[in-house]
């Protein structure tokens, strides 16, 4: 071996043991930080165990009956609005007093249905049925248009084969398109999968800024960053175990929700490569980590770091679909999210967990996270290696 070859074995060696001895450290101070590990453990747990109980389905919806018929057809109508999607609330006497409860917030939906009601439906005569509906939450409101309308429809249907005669072995003998849903990767409809999926990705975004931005604002609170400085230490090897450091933390958190959470309480599949995921993750967080060093060299100390990262997290969560779905959004801010790091995330993570996507379907979004992902990478490293030179 050449001396030339020795002494770059040398460096190399000495390079890498220079940074992992950085990254112990920030591990080891990681660790001694109690306060920020209990948060950490907490968004990686019960947050995600909270994010994943909550239920957007209907479920027992109170509807109240303005009943102006009386008849036999009407009350065939009224209890067909069963459980498990909505219970009767009884019967009042006025619209009034049914918007009274619509605003009170006594009532999701009031049925009001007309006089002549059955005589109009046993003489052929087209008839309506009026359904207010409280649409302040509009998940709950959509769901209840959408169910009721079904109901009413399909009650119509029937008076009409009744009313020819027709019954259902004869109508088996009828021509008819039947439309019957198939439900694709979650064919329960079950919004625990989506809810904790959606929360993890959304709490590695905001840790994959917070953890790098509060190592290196820790170092100018402690008064540590100047020993850094005439260290021999380059800035390189001073802003990067930070980042992998704190990557590593993040895919451990991901893994003990990803294990004992998503899969181990709300049984969603993995369906899925998992070391496709974290490298795609890994990636991930090097990006966001980038935002968070830029967040460091701007901030001087942990509160202006945090306040900084939620003006800066907000935009991203917006556009990225996590919140609103894109085909939900203007045309100019569905062009926009583009350039949110979390929009290629979201897609590729789903697709990855829940539909079992590979490399071959996923390379488009890959391609537009690597590259923003280098922009923004870069942009956060040069702005760090600059506070040095200042």
């Amino acid at each position: 071996m050449t001396h030339s070859t020795w002494n770059s074995s040398g460096s190399i060696y000495l390079w890498w043991s220079r940074m992992a001895a950085m990254t112990s450290k920030e591990l080891l101070q990681l660790a001694r930080d109690t306060l920020l590990v209990l948060a950490v453990l907490y968004l990686f747990t019960l947050d995600i165990m909270m994010a994943g109980g909550v239920k957007m389905d209907l479920s027992k919806a109170t509807v109240v009956v303005h009943d102006a018929d009386h008849s036999p057809a009407s009350r065939e109508l009224i209890y067909r609005f069963q459980q498990p999607y909505f219970q009767l609330g009884g019967e009042i006497l006025d619209q009034k007093e049914g918007i009274r409860l619509l605003d009170q917030g006594k009532a999701l939906m009031v049925l009001d249905i007309p006089p002549r009601f059955q005589h109009d439906l046993i003489q052929g005569r087209p008839t309506e049925v009026q359904v207010r509906i409280d649409t302040s939450n509009t998940v709950l409101g959509t769901l209840a248009a959408s169910y009721s309308g079904q109901i009413i429809g399909q009650y119509g249907f029937d008076a009409a084969l009744q009313r020819m005669g027709l019954t259902a072995e004869g109508l088996a003998a009828v021509p008819m398109f039947v439309d019957r849903h198939r439900v694709w990767y979650n064919p329960n409809q079950k919004d625990s999968w989506f809810m904790s999926i959606s929360e993890l990705l959304t709490v590695i975004t905001v840790l994959a800024m917070m953890l790098p931005a509060a190592a290196a604002v820790r170092e100018k609170e402690r008064g540590t960053i100047e020993q850094l400085l005439v260290s021999p230490l380059t800035p390189v090897q001073i802003l990067l175990p930070k980042v992998v450091a704190m990557t590593l933390v993040i895919l451990l958190g991901t893994a003990l929700s990803l294990t004992l959470v998503i899969k181990g309480i709300f049984h969603a599949p993995m369906k899925g490569s998992l070391p496709l995921f974290f490298a795609v993750t890994a990636m991930y967080t090097f990006t966001m980590s980038g935002l968070g060093l830029f967040v460091s060299t701007m901030s001087r100390n942990l509160a202006q770091a945090a306040m900084m990262i939620i003006m800066i997290m907000m935009p991203i969560i917006l556009l990225s679909g996590a919140w609103t779905p894109p085909e939900a959004m203007p045309v100019g801010i569905r062009q926009a999210m583009y350039i949110s790091p979390l929009y290629y995330y979201i897609e590729v993570s789903y697709d990855i967990l829940l539909k079992g996507a590979g490399i071959g379907i996923l390379w488009d979004s890959l391609l537009g996270l690597s590259l923003l992902g280098s922009l923004v990478f870069g942009f956060g490293v040069w702005r760090f290696r600059r506070q040095f030179r200042s």
